[in-house]
């Protein structure tokens, strides 16, 4: 997979878009036949009507935001939509994970049903990975399927969640457990909006970025490496850089897998760990890349135990964790038998085959796999990459 994905990368070289005026840096394609779509990648995106050009035509926009991001960017987009849209309005949610859930969904429903909001009517989605995918799972849901577009305004999104179509919410027992497969038509990163991320924000975006390495392409992981620091501190060439290539990494993955059959899963390394630390610690208690962070290092330890790197990719890997910020020991859930707090956790997971727990593990450098492992070696993991109680 590593040789194929590499050289397809090489042949997936971004370009300039030629055909508006627009300051894009590059433009990855995501092939889904009739549901392509262009991811746009630069500065001073968000404000400039010609970016959302070409667009469906409606009457009616919605911007779905929150309370930290509305106030910030809310402003500038409803103005640039003006141009192409009679009406523009704004949904305001409560910001936080805790919040993805069903009554808050339900905020999203009650300003498309109170304003007569068609089947034409375009969602926006201004905010994070939670705003991106609750306004996602509303489009896919009202009136069976209404378009909408990406607008993810942070690096977590920008490199992952506003791409590939995957919408959901999350249940008290188990993270993105109900949603749907919906393509947005159009994926905006702005990098001007990553200047106001907090930077625990900003690294738990860098956790998104640093997984592309060692599931597809070691040069990357590389690169990073190389230039975690300008990253840490919002060097804009180096997010530049590492959006696009993490960008034309997923486009590749979701092109040949769009549902999630096989090669898509390689996407959620250190995710089976991560989400049960984030259902354990409850919603919010750790950001969802810090969750992957130490689900990373935890995934590694594994994949080193299974027998398929060695201890020093391990070693790698944390350190690079550890330099973007990033927890690498995971939270201890019960006191009493944490292991096994996990593993309940795990089961409660999209990949579990009749309540077999599965994890994607690095088979080689460069490369993963989805498979299972013996319940005493995934124990033995969890303790010893857990805190002590």
């Amino acid at each position: 997979m590593a040789d194929t994905l590499a050289d397809t990368l090489v042949a997936m070289q971004t370009a300039p878009l030629s055909t508006t005026d627009l300051p894009v840096t590059q433009q990855v394609r995501i092939e889904l036949a009739e549901r392509s779509y262009d991811i746009l990648i630069g500065s001073q995106l968000l404000g400039r009507p010609e970016t959302y050009a070409g667009l469906p035509k409606a009457s009616t926009a919605l911007i779905v935001s929150n309370t930290t991001v509305a106030p910030l960017y809310a402003a500038q987009l409803q103005a640039a939509l003006q141009t192409h849209y009679g009406k523009v309005l704004l949904v305001s949610l409560p910001d936080g994970e805790v919040y993805k859930d069903w009554p808050t969904l339900q905020l999203i429903f009650d300003a498309l049903l109170e304003n007569s909001c068609d089947r034409k009517t375009v969602l926006f989605a201004l905010g994070g990975g939670v705003v991106g995918d609750m306004t996602g799972f509303a489009a896919a849901s009202y009136m069976r399927g209404v378009p909408f577009v990406q607008i993810p305004t942070t690096l977590l999104a920008q490199v992952d969640s506003s791409v590939g179509g995957k919408t959901a919410i999350n249940h008290p027992l188990g993270k993105n457990m109900i949603g749907a497969f919906y393509q947005p038509q159009r994926v905006i990163c702005d990098l001007d909006v990553l200047a106001t991320l907090p930077p625990r924000e900003l690294s738990a975006g860098l956790a998104e970025i640093i997984k592309y390495g060692p599931i597809a392409d070691m040069d990357f992981l590389d690169w990073i490496e190389a230039h975690i620091d300008d990253l840490r501190a919002g060097d804009p060439t180096a997010l530049a850089h590492a959006v696009k290539r993490s960008c034309e990494i997923k486009a590749f993955v979701v092109g040949q897998d769009e549902r999630e059959a096989g090669l898509r899963a390689i996407l959620n390394f250190g995710h089976t760990f991560g989400h049960a630390i984030e259902s354990g610690m409850g919603y919010g208690a750790w950001l969802h890349g810090e969750g992957v962070g130490c689900g990373m290092v935890m995934a590694a330890e594994l994949s080193q135990r299974l027998g398929l790197i060695d201890v020093a990719l391990v070693a790698r890997l944390r350190r690079l964790v550890e330099r973007a910020g990033l927890p690498t020991v995971g939270p201890t859930l019960d006191a009493a038998d944490n292991a096994g707090r996990y593993m309940a956790l795990m089961q409660v997971d999209k990949k579990a085959e009749a309540g077999a727990i599965k994890f994607v593990v690095i088979d080689r450098p460069g490369s993963a796999a989805v498979r299972g492992a013996p319940e005493a070696l995934v124990r033995a993991v969890i303790d010893a990459c857990c805190a002590p109680v």
